[in-house]
C-alpha cells in the first residue's frame, strides 16, 4: 500500500516545488470539522512540499491569547504546523481580524515567522505585497474604529491581563455583535476601497498585491498592477466545499489552486 511518502514523492517528480503558498481566511474551530480536516491534509500534503507557506490572517475563528495553546484543538493545530516547519519549510504568520492576538509563544511552538502588514517580498522573479486585507475596506467606518482599538499594544495589554475565560466571553459578545451589524451592511462597504489600495500599491511600486479578508476569491487588473483575493476555507456551510491558495512556481507565475 502507498504511503504518505509515496504520494509526497510521487508528487514531487510530477510538479517543480512550490516557491511559496498563500493561505488566508481558514477559521479553524472544533466546530467545523471538515475546514480543519481539509485544512489538516493541505498541510500534510501540498504545504510540505513547498518552500515558504505564508499565513495570511483569519487561520483561526478566534484567538483568546497564546495562553489558550494547550486547549487540545490548538494543539492539534499547533503540531500540525510544527510538523511542515520541521519538514524544511518556512513558515510565515501574519495576523488577521480574527487572531491578532497570536503573539511570540505561538510562533515560538509552530517555528513560524511574524510579520507586520503589510509585508514586501521579491521572489522567484516577482515584486509582492502581502496583506490580510482588512486595513484597506475604509469604507467600513465603524470596523475601522474598532480594528484602531484592537491593534493597540495597550488594549491588547490590557486585554490580554484578563484571565482566558473572561477574554473568551468578550470575544463571543464581539463576534455576535460583528455578525448582526454585516447583516445590516452593504457587501461593497465591507469590500476594499480602491482608493485605499491605490495608495497602497504607491507606496510599493511595481508590487502585484495578495490579499485575503473579503472571501472574494479573484484577480483583479489596477492600475499599479495584479491583486490577488485569496478564498476562505468554509467547508462546512454551504452547497459546496471551499477552499484554496495561491501558489508560486519557480518560474514566477501566480496561480490559485481550489481543493
Amino acid at each position: 500500500m502507498p504511503t504518505l511518502s509515496d504520494n509526497i514523492n510521487s508528487n514531487s517528480k510530477a510538479q517543480p516545488k512550490a516557491v511559496a503558498l498563500f493561505v488566508s481566511d481558514v477559521h479553524l474551530s472544533d466546530a467545523l470539522p471538515l475546514t480543519t480536516a481539509t485544512f489538516l491534509h493541505f498541510l500534510s500534503t501540498q504545504a510540505i512540499q513547498a518552500e515558504r507557506l505564508y499565513l495570511l490572517g483569519d487561520l483561526f475563528e478566534y484567538w483568546a491569547g497564546d495562553d489558550d495553546s494547550d486547549a487540545p484543538y490548538n494543539q492539534d493545530i499547533i503540531t500540525a504546523l510544527r510538523a511542515v516547519s520541521d519538514a524544511g519549510v518556512a513558515l510565515y504568520w501574519m495576523a488577521g481580524n480574527r487572531d491578532f492576538l497570536v503573539g511570540e509563544s505561538f510562533a515560538h511552538q509552530t517555528s513560524a515567522q511574524l510579520l507586520n502588514d503589510p509585508h514586501e517580498l521579491h521572489l522567484a522573479g516577482q515584486h509582492l505585497l502581502i496583506s490580510h486585507g482588512d486595513a484597506l475596506c475604509t469604507d467600513d467606518v465603524s470596523y475601522m474604529a474598532f480594528r484602531a482599538m484592537v491593534r493597540n499594544p495597550a488594549w491588547q495589554q490590557q486585554f490580554l491581563n484578563k484571565p482566558l475565560q473572561e477574554r473568551k466571553a468578550i470575544i463571543l459578545g464581539m463576534r455576535q455583535a460583528s455578525n448582526s451589524e454585516q447583516r445590516n451592511k452593504s457587501m461593497a462597504i465591507m469590500d476594499v476601497n480602491q482608493n485605499a489600495v491605490a495608495q497602497l500599491c504607491e507606496q510599493y511600486q511595481g508590487a502585484n498585491l495578495i490579499h485575503g479578508h473579503t472571501h472574494r476569491t479573484a484577480t483583479h487588473h489596477e492600475t499599479h498592477g495584479l491583486r490577488y483575493v485569496l478564498p476562505d476555507w468554509d467547508c462546512d456551510h454551504g452547497t459546496k466545499e471551499r477552499g484554496g491558495y495561491l501558489r508560486l512556481e519557480p518560474s514566477g507565475k501566480l496561480q490559485f489552486i481550489y481543493l
